[in-house]
């Protein structure tokens, strides 16, 4: 015989749920954001042209060497406008040799804690306006679709791409992420190419093996247009991409680690294509050794070798990087987060690689 168990009434039951939630605060869905910031037929074309040039670029069609450069992170929207007049002008003059993609990164995963980026916290202030973050974010990369200028960004909270992924040229999943089963599978979905990083440790495998999760097809819970909880099913993406940028090991840019690259792409059946971020570990974390990474797989490229399609840097209007702190206390042009080469350096060596690869 079961013994009875007393339960209290159903008015007493001890709360199970939300017990460390703060609070809950409703965003505009996605449709609505776009009605009120849409894509006009200019930036359309801008988005739809650049992704087929990535596109072609990483299929070996289009011989141009892409030239992914920008901020680490945007944290001053108006400094991005006056960055992104800079290189515009600039990507015009080399074009015939690079393809000039703007980084355009919205999001920061963080080691442990600090600030994490426009989206999250726009005013810099701990108050976590998502809201107009997604709307600051959103309305840049509108801007910058109508001046001409393809973007790239890193896709880090899986509900982001419904209100921005639309606008976008190149995604990356980045690092830390790089192995989740949620990013491989909202990797799966986007619609435009996108890069995946090797693992903090350096491996190589997890980017791959991303890789190939991503060209399949999923079905996974996310959000739909409307905010509404949904099944998303997807065709998979056939256009990921290899970004080599170090690891707690040391850099990975070496010509005997491009062959090993290679080599491990071409056994999984991936196309043998790589992009090198000359940021992070490549560089020992020190902005001011980018340059060398930039030119030694220039160099590498120029020589023959066209496994690598693309190289990155982390560069803004002034060198260097300063602590995150209230926007009228930040000096303009410099970096909060990882330290940046400065727009004169930038453009110098956007100038170097066109005449190289000629």
């Amino acid at each position: 015989m079961n013994p009875t168990i007393a339960r209290p009434p159903a008015s007493q039951h001890p709360s199970t749920s939300n017990l460390r939630i703060r609070s809950l605060e409703p965003l505009v869905p996605p449709a609505r954001l776009c009605a009120v910031l849409p894509l006009d037929d200019v930036a359309a074309q801008t988005i739809v042209a650049g992704r087929r040039a990535v596109e072609r670029v990483l299929d070996g069609a289009d011989r141009r060497v892409m030239a992914i450069v920008g901020p680490c992170s945007i944290h001053d929207p108006a400094a991005a406008r006056d960055y992104a007049d800079r290189l515009g002008r600039v990507a015009e003059r080399v074009q015939d040799r690079l393809l000039v993609v703007m980084r355009v990164y919205f999001e920061k995963p963080r080691t442990t804690v600090g600030w994490k980026g426009l989206i999250n916290d726009p005013h810099l202030d701990g108050t976590f306006d998502v809201a107009t973050g997604l709307r600051l974010a959103r309305g840049l990369l509108i801007e910058l679709a109508r001046a001409g200028l393809p973007t790239a960004t890193e896709f880090l909270e899986p509900i982001t791409p419904q209100y921005i992924a639309d606008t976008v040229v190149l995604g990356a999943i980045g690092a830390r992420t790089t192995e989740s089963p949620t990013h491989r599978q909202m990797a799966s979905g986007l619609s435009m190419p996108v890069g995946f990083k090797n693992a903090t440790d350096g491996s190589l495998q997890v980017a791959i093996d991303a890789m190939q999760a991503a060209r399949a097809e999923h079905s996974f819970l996310g959000i739909d247009n409307d905010g509404g909880t949904c099944v998303v099913s997807t065709t998979g993406n056939p256009w990921g991409v290899l970004m080599l940028r170090g690891g707690r090991g040391g850099s990975n840019y070496s010509p005997d680690v491009i062959q090993e690259a290679r080599s491990r792409l071409e056994a999984a059946g991936l196309p043998p294509r790589l992009i090198v971020d000359c940021s992070h570990a490549n560089s020992g974390k020190d902005h001011r050794r980018q340059a060398v990474v930039w030119r030694d797989v220039l160099a590498q490229r120029a020589a023959g070798d066209t496994t690598i399609v693309g190289l990155m840097l982390e560069s803004n209007i002034v060198a260097g990087s300063q602590p995150a702190g209230p926007r009228d206390t930040l000096a303009y042009g410099v970096s909060i987060t990882d330290g940046c080469i400065g727009w004169e350096e930038t453009e110098q060596l956007l100038v170097e690689a066109h005449s190289l690869l000629g």
